[in-house]
């Protein structure tokens, strides 16, 4: 064959295989030389085991861009107190002057301050999350790694905010001759159970995200419905106790998973009013109905935590290989 010009361009054989391999498959081939296909979804428990083996990375990862969130404004990290704080101004204002929600509620700031932290923990790391493989595609299709660990550090963000934001909360109580108690240690245990909770969250969103872009427009709209549902700014009990309720719907607003978690911390923290701090018994039985917690609280906060985390986890690993593609 002749280019213009005269150059003769010969045509060579393809290269023969090497008799050894000749007769083995691909498939084959890839077996003997250690070879494995490049995205392939890995067993549930391998899979556990890179994250953990990739911890740092995630905690770095999560730390990193937690500082990089407010690196061009002014004040700084200041805002991760200051965000919380005018939040609550706002709520306060609101719910407990405007709407008097705070009548029959003791220590009511303190009730709030703990409602609006914690659903605002689980309210961003959902949003955060259902963005988390969309904003990271060319980290993705640039990398090899277990895709949890983008969901995971958005959560641990939102952990590291809630840390600052349960500061104000301490700083709160002792603001309202709340003495500490031994009780006060069983937050920790109760945030960590949440946090395997928002985490699942996370995770389940975070795959529904990759698929329909539009999940962080609906989650916002999602979550604030669900905010109204929990008391966060109100007592449970001011609505569970009116005529009329059906008994399923007391069960349901009570056992809500963030309205549960809200209510055991609030428990915490927040002692029993005394009687002799009240007019009326009505008074007294109101203050006291507002901090009611139900029955097998911890128990079923170690189900919901279980539920949320380990079939978030295990869903968000059935579509390890769809993530990054299309």
């Amino acid at each position: 064959m002749s280019e213009p010009g005269g150059i003769v361009l010969e045509e060579l054989p393809p290269p023969a295989l090497d008799p050894e391999y000749a007769d083995l498959g691909g498939v084959a081939l890839a077996a003997k030389y250690g070879l494995k296909q490049s995205g392939k979804r890995p067993p549930l428990f391998e899979y556990a085991a890179q994250l953990w083996q990739r911890r740092h990375f995630i905690t770095g990862y999560a730390t990193a861009k937690n500082r990089s969130l407010y690196s061009n404004a002014r004040l700084g990290q200041l805002w991760q107190l200051l965000t919380p704080v005018l939040n609550v101004a706002v709520y306060y204002f609101v719910f407990g002057i405007l709407f008097t929600q705070s009548r029959g509620v003791p220590k009511f700031l303190l009730f709030l301050v703990i409602g609006v932290f914690l659903f605002n923990f689980l309210q961003t790391s959902m949003i955060n999350g259902s963005r988390s493989i969309s904003d990271q595609l060319v980290l993705i299709r640039a990398l090899h790694f277990p895709r949890a660990c983008l969901p995971m550090s958005a959560t641990i963000i939102q952990l590291q905010q809630l840390g600052f934001s349960m500061i104000i909360v301490v700083g709160v109580a002792l603001g309202l001759r709340e003495a500490p108690t031994l009780h006060w240690l069983l937050v920790i245990p109760a945030l960590i159970m949440f946090s395997v909770f928002c985490n699942g969250m996370a995770m389940i969103v975070a795959r529904m995200g990759s698929v329909l872009t539009d999940t962080a427009q609906l989650l916002p709209f999602i979550s604030r419905t669900w905010m109204y549902l929990c008391g966060v700014m109100y007592s449970i009990a001011s609505v569970t106790d009116r005529a009329g309720i059906p008994h399923w719907v007391k069960l349901a607003l009570y056992y809500d998973p963030p309205a549960l978690f809200i209510t055991v911390v609030r428990n915490c923290m927040i002692s029993m009013p005394s009687r002799a701090s009240y007019a009326t018994a009505a008074d007294y039985q109101a203050a006291v109905n507002s901090l009611h917690q139900p029955a097998y609280a911890w128990a079923v906060l170690v189900f919901w935590a279980l539920l949320a985390g380990v079939g978030g986890f295990v869903y968000f690993w059935k579509a390890e290989e769809q993530y990054g593609r299309g």
